[in-house]
């Protein structure tokens, strides 16, 4: 059977535009982080809320405030987690994105490949799970707390794995940008 050229190249143009149809999916993350933009909101009218009124319903208000801050933290967290996703994963996957001269342009974006946002994609999650165990172990010390001690160790292990994940995700992208460098160094001999 022999192969046409024509269909070949047609194929080859197909697969290759069909990094497209992950366009939507990033459309679709934008409208996600604007919900979290409104959550936040959301979050820090009642924050404003509870520190200026002091409502009887909260017994402890400095702990209320401080569980609520870390909310918000958790918030912007995940927000720069999509920020990470999007413009990241649109560049690596999608297309170039045309701001190599524009001033706001980030600084982790001029060198985003995919090993390199996969490990910048754990630290994040990391970061928010440290925040999540913060806010565990706080809420533990009050009275109601949802959370009993195998709660808070299953907790801790998850963010351990999390943890350890990150760090094989570091050292295996190490080690692969030291096998592409010293492969590039054998072609220049």
């Amino acid at each position: 059977m022999s192969r046409s050229p024509q269909a070949e190249s047609l194929l080859e143009k197909t697969i290759f535009a069909s990094r497209w149809l992950q366009a939507p999916l990033y459309v679709g993350l934008i409208i996600a982080q604007a919900v979290y933009v409104y959550q936040f909101f959301v979050e820090l009218w009642h924050l404003v809320h509870v520190a200026i009124q002091a409502p009887a319903d909260v017994k402890d208000v400095s702990t209320f405030i401080m569980l609520n801050v870390l909310g918000l933290i958790d918030v912007v967290m995940i927000a720069n987690l999509l920020v990470m996703v999007i413009i990241g994963g649109y560049e690596t996957f999608v297309s170039r994105l045309n701001i190599e001269h524009h001033e706001d342009q980030p600084e982790w974006l001029s060198h985003v490949n995919a090993g390199a946002l996969k490990v910048k994609l754990a630290t994040a999650l990391i970061s928010i799970s440290s925040i999540h165990l913060l806010k565990t172990f706080i809420e533990v010390r009050t009275p109601d707390a949802a959370f009993n001690n195998s709660g808070v160790m299953w907790q801790v292990i998850i963010h351990c794995v999390f943890v350890g994940s990150a760090i094989a995700l570091a050292w295996t992208d190490r080690l692969m940008m030291a096998g592409v460098k010293a492969q590039g160094e054998r072609k220049g001999h």
